[in-house]
């Protein structure tokens, strides 16, 4: 999944989390963090290659956007963890909750 190893870096889903509320230039978000221009075009980069992101250029400036589609294929595969996972957890939830059932405690808890 190569979605998923593009969002492993921190400075990514930073990224990410900034476009999710509009398009920016690569100067402006570049702005936003500690680290070189180069850097962050790198991480863009990283980021357009998984599908992530797609750019578009204006004049002189590369206007960054969050790519739907690849959005989408992200949210399909939790959609199918989500489903797999939800009954058995209801299905532990009822069991956990049926009288007499021993309670025990985390370890480490006290």
């Amino acid at each position: 999944m190569e979605h998923f190893t593009a969002l492993a870096d921190p400075t990514r889903r930073q990224i990410v989390e900034l476009l999710g509320r509009g398009e920016r230039a690569a100067g402006e978000i570049a702005e936003g963090f500690a680290i070189s221009a180069p850097a962050v075009s790198q991480h863009l980069k990283v980021l357009r290659e998984a599908g992530l992101v797609r750019v578009r250029v204006d004049g002189q400036r590369r206007i960054y956007e969050l790519n739907p589609s690849g959005l989408a294929e992200i949210d399909a595969w939790l959609d199918r963890v989500r489903r797999f996972w939800a009954p058995r957890l209801d299905i532990l939830e009822q069991e956990l909750r049926k009288p007499g059932k021993p309670r025990t405690k985390a370890k480490g808890s006290k």
